[in-house]
Order: structure tokens, then sequence, then C-alpha cells
């Protein structure tokens, strides 16, 4: 780490570490605030029918009926009679920083435009993203530990009001792993920044010292990148994997895999795999892999949006066009190039995908969201995710499940035991939405506030910054 960095960097951990050691006394000095009369979709997979959220300070006290909980003498009390409630939501796999209202790639990359996607991430709901390998690691952790801090000083911020930043340490064949175009970016930030981004692994020696020095920085997550990109690149092959996933084990990292073909699943699935970013679902991934998937504890990121929004001119959706600057919705409201207005349904391409996914649950594997957003150029954050759950309701996932791919699975497996279920003792980040995601899941759409932290967010002016960022 550039000394320079790391004197910026020491302060704000101590700060973060001494502000999260004293936030149960703050939050038991702080008001609370009754949120009832509404269902409550937990995120575990119950539905709590006309509930109560009693909160204080970023903590959720109570779930359920207010007449059995201990209200303190100065709870304020908001009825959200014919409102729903559910958890913010989590997206496992997705690659921050490059993506901004102006454009795509390295020129954009910055703590700023970070922050920005972040914010974005918040406005449609989410507590927390995953950015999967392809961070500046001193950046990526000076951004964490400063976000902490905010949130934990109840500060009423930028930092505070966004979805939480998680990242993983990218690891791959030397100079290889993201998709070519990303490949060059990544590159230029690396060297932009001096900062590490894509560690090489290129012997066994190598894959050892790699995972070790990225415990040392108490990174938690690894990813690897096990993909010939269509023989443009090498595939990290079982002799440098294999020991890679076993000092991880050792040291009790995660390692979540891209990979491109589900042959490539079993022998990462006994190596110790935690999950896979890309599920490439289809005839080859069948009943044994969904059941060892299942035995092993390993869950799978669908990742279907990235393909299906390419071909449609999202521009043209009101859920999308709040956040964006008018050029750009009115070039992606275009057609033409691929994209079309309404692409007709496909059954035939949506059956292999069907059967594929309904092995998975059969086996009871642990499905989660995820998008990919920002890997290329035209993915959206955040709208993405909302997309993905409807690709899921329409190959066969009921609403229930597939909201519980995004809030409590997804938190179990990011290992954020903090969110994704509404229950005492978790923050308070939730989302109150205006019609029922159980009867229709495009429903989460229909987003009157959004709480991160037990404070709710100002999606208008979070709007407004993103529509208007130059």
């Amino acid at each position: 780490m550039p000394t320079s960095l790391n004197a910026r960097l020491t302060p704000i951990l101590t700060q973060a570490l001494t502000l999260l050691l004293l936030l149960p006394l703050a939050a038991s000095a702080q008001p609370a605030t009754l949120f009832e009369n509404a269902p409550v979709i937990t995120g575990d997979g119950r539905l709590l029918v006309d509930a109560d959220l009693l909160v204080r300070g970023d903590t959720l006290i109570d779930v359920g009926d207010a007449a059995s909980f201990s209200l303190p003498a100065d709870t304020t009390r908001v009825d959200l009679s014919g409102r729903f409630i559910m958890p913010a939501l989590i997206d496992a796999h997705a690659h921050l920083g490059y993506q901004s209202p102006d454009g795509w790639g390295a020129d954009y990359y910055s703590r700023e435009n970070l922050l920005g996607n972040l914010r974005q991430y918040a406005w449609y709901g989410f507590a927390a993203v995953l950015s999967a390998g392809s961070d500046p690691e001193d950046l990526a952790l000076s951004l964490q530990a400063e976000q902490a801090a905010a949130v934990a000083a109840g500060a009423d911020d930028s930092l505070a009001a966004s979805a939480r930043f998680l990242f993983a340490a990218g690891m791959g064949p030397p100079g290889q792993g993201p998709n070519d175009a990303f490949l060059e970016e990544t590159a230029v930030v690396s060297a932009r920044t001096g900062m590490t981004i894509l560690r090489a692994v290129d012997s066994p020696v190598a894959a050892i010292r790699q995972v070790r020095e990225v415990a040392r920085k108490n990174i938690p997550f690894i990813k690897i990148w096990v993909d010939d990109r269509g023989g443009s690149q090498d595939k990290l092959p079982p002799d440098l994997y294999l020991p890679l996933l076993a000092e991880a084990m050792r040291q009790r990292i995660d390692v979540f895999v891209h990979q491109q073909y589900p042959a490539d699943m079993p022998p990462l699935i006994e190596g110790g795999a935690s999950g896979f970013l890309h599920g490439r679902l289809g005839p080859e991934l069948g009943p044994d892999i969904a059941a060892a998937m299942a035995r092993e504890r390993v869950f799978l990121v669908p990742n279907l949006g990235l393909g299906e929004l390419r071909r449609e001119a999202i521009g043209r959706d009101p859920f999308l066009q709040p956040v964006l600057p008018e050029p750009v919705a009115a070039r992606l409201a275009a057609t033409g190039g691929g994209r079309l207005a309404a692409p007709p349904p496909d059954p035939a391409r949506d059956a292999p995908l069907e059967t594929s996914l309904r092995h998975l649950q059969e086996a009871g594997a642990s499905i989660v969201l995820g998008t990919d957003a920002g890997a290329l150029p035209d993915h959206p954050f955040g709208y993405a995710g909302h997309r993905e759950l409807e690709i899921f309701v329409r190959l066969g996932m009921s609403p229930m499940q597939a909201l519980v791919a995004a809030t409590g699975a997804a938190a179990a497996e990011l290992k954020q035991s903090d969110l994704g279920v509404l229950e005492p003792g978790r923050r308070a980040s939730f989302v109150v939405l205006a019609a029922d995601p159980l009867v229709d899941i495009r429903n989460t759409r229909r987003i009157e506030s959004v709480y991160l932290n037990g404070r709710a967010i100002d999606r208008d002016v979070i709007a407004r910054s993103l529509r208007g960022a130059r």
C-alpha cells in the first residue's frame, strides 16, 4: 500500500472501529419509530400480514405485532396502511466505477464515480452490492472504511445514504481474466492509481502467495476467472485454482468463480468454491451439478439479464429514465443496432433455462441475485437488478423465491449478517412499496421510500445528481 494512502487509511479504520464499538450506546439514545399496519416480506421466505417494524437508530428492535412490543415513550408512528415492506435488495455481482452517466471506461473510474454508482443502487432500493474483481484494492478499502465510519456516526451524507460497498480481489492468469475490452480498462486504472486490481496466478506457489496477501489486507472475497474468452485468453487450470481454493479456505476467504462452461463446475465445487457468478443455465447444468452445489453449499448467480437488456430499447422505460441524463435516455431509447422496443417472448430460448433453474431449486441449491452491471456499457446499476427479478419469475420462480434470492440468500452468501432479513438486531434497511410484489414481481418498481440504516434516503436529490452529473 502506498505510504500516503496507508497514512490516510489508518485513522479512518481506527475511527470506524471506535464508532462501531460505541454504536449500541448511541442507538439506545436515539428516538424510536414504529412503522405500522403493512404486510412485511421478511427476506427469508416469510410474509407477516398487517405487521409492524420498531426501529431505533439504525437497528430493527422488533418485527411483528406492535401490541407485543415494549414501545419507548418517545416513539414516532408512521402509518403504512396500503403499503408493503420488504428488505432492501443486494446485488452479488457487479463492476462499479467504470460506468458513469457520461460514458464507460477507465476515464470515468474514480472515488466520486464509485459513490455515484452506490447512490444509484440506493435509489433502486439496494442496501449492498459486490464489485467483483475490478477495483483498485487500496482505493476500495479506503472507501469502505470511510463509508463504515459515516454509517456508524449516523452521518446524513452521500456516504451513508448509499448502498454498502463490497468488493472482491481479482485473480487469473497473468494479464487475463475480465472480458477483453474490460481487461484493457482495468489495466489503465491500475497503472494510473499504482494499485493492484488483478493478481497474476502462474504457479501453485504464486496462487498461495496471492491468497495470503489478500488475507493480510483483510479482504474477505476473491474472484477467479476460469474462462478462455472464446480462445482469446488462457483458462485458469485446476493445477492452479485448486491450491488457490485450498489456501483460501485456510484463510477463511470466500472464492467466487466466473466460469463459462458447466463442465468446469464440478471440480470447482469439490475444490471449495463458494459460488458461481455466471449461472450458465442450460442443458449441461443438470440435476447432478445442482445436487453437488446443494451438497457443498455453493451458490449460483444466474446472471441472465445482461444479454436480454442489450436487445431492448431500455431508455423508454419510465423506471430507468429518472436516473439518466436526457441524451443518454434518448440514445438507449433508440431502436436499431439489435435493440428492439419490445423484444417478443422466446419460449424456445427460455425452455432449457427453466429446466436448469428447476433442477437447482429441486436440489435446494442457493440461488442469488447478481447482474454483472458495469462490466460492459449500458447495463444500469440497480435497474438491472429489478429486471433480473422479473426474469427469475418468468422462468418459473415464485415472486417470494425471487425476493429471497435478492435479500436473505444474497446477504447470507456475502456474509452480511446485518442485512437481507427483517428481524430484530439487523439493520433497518428496507423498502416501502405502493403495491404487492408477491402478486406481481414488477411491483418492486413501485418504490415509495427507501430506508438505509434507519434513515430515509432522499431519492429526488439522488436522481437529480445522476441526471445532471458531468
